[in-house]
C-alpha cells in the first residue's frame, strides 16, 4: 500500500473522487463522504482500518476480498459506490447539516438517473441527516426514490465500535438476500 505524508493527505482535502456507478445496478452503496486517504488514492473506502471491503467479502457480495484499487470490479457484480457528500474531509463531523441535506438532494437526483434496485447508505446518521429521517434505524426503509428501495447499513469505519465485523457482515448479508443476489463466496 502506498504511504502518504501528512502533507500529501492534507493536500487531498476537498477533492472529489469519481463514483463507481452505472445505470441499473442491483445495489448502489453510498458512503458519507470520501476520507483523505480515499481522495489521495482515488479509491473509495481506502483507509486501512475501514471494514467496507472485508464486509462485502464476508457477506457474499464479492467472491473474494477486493482491494480498494479493484473497486471497478464491483460493476461486474451489479454493485457501485457513491457518496452523500462528494468532497473529501479528514472526518465526517467536518461536514455541516446543510451539506448533508444538499448531498441528499443531489443523491436523490443521481438515484433517479441511475435507477439501482437498492440504495444502501452506509451510516445511519448520514441517512437520517441527508433525508430528514430522524427516527430511522439500520435496515430497510419505508422511503423509496422512484422504484429504488433504500437500506441503511452500519458505517464500516473502524471508528464504529458498536458493530463488529461479523455483525456488520450479517446486516450486509440481509441486504444481499433482499436484493436477490447470489452468495458469491461459494
Amino acid at each position: 500500500m502506498t504511504r502518504f505524508t501528512p502533507q500529501e493527505l492534507e493536500a487531498a482535502r476537498d477533492r472529489v473522487i469519481p463514483d463507481v456507478a452505472a445505470g441499473g445496478l442491483s445495489v448502489l452503496f453510498c458512503g458519507i463522504n470520501p476520507g483523505l486517504m480515499s481522495a489521495a488514492t482515488g479509491h473509495h473506502f481506502a483507509r486501512p482500518g475501514n471494514r467496507f471491503w472485508p464486509v462485502l467479502d464476508l457477506s457474499g457480495f464479492t467472491p473474494r476480498l477486493l482491494r480498494p484499487a479493484e473497486q471497478d470490479e464491483l460493476l461486474s457484480y451489479g454493485l457501485g459506490i457513491t457518496n452523500v457528500v462528494a468532497r473529501a474531509t479528514a472526518r465526517a463531523d467536518e461536514l455541516s447539516a446543510e451539506e448533508f441535506r444538499e448531498g441528499g438532494r443531489l443523491l436523490t437526483e443521481r438515484v433517479e438517473r441511475l435507477r439501482p434496485r437498492w440504495l444502501a447508505v452506509v451510516g445511519i446518521t448520514a441517512y437520517r441527516t441527508a433525508f430528514g429521517e430522524r427516527g430511522a434505524a439500520v435496515g430497510p426503509q419505508d422511503r423509496t426514490i422512484g422504484e429504488t428501495r433504500i437500506w441503511a447499513l452500519p458505517n464500516p469505519s473502524g471508528l464504529n465500535a458498536r458493530w463488529t465485523l461479523s455483525s456488520m457482515a450479517e446486516e450486509y448479508g440481509r441486504l444481499r438476500e433482499a436484493a436477490e443476489l447470489p452468495d458469491r463466496r461459494v
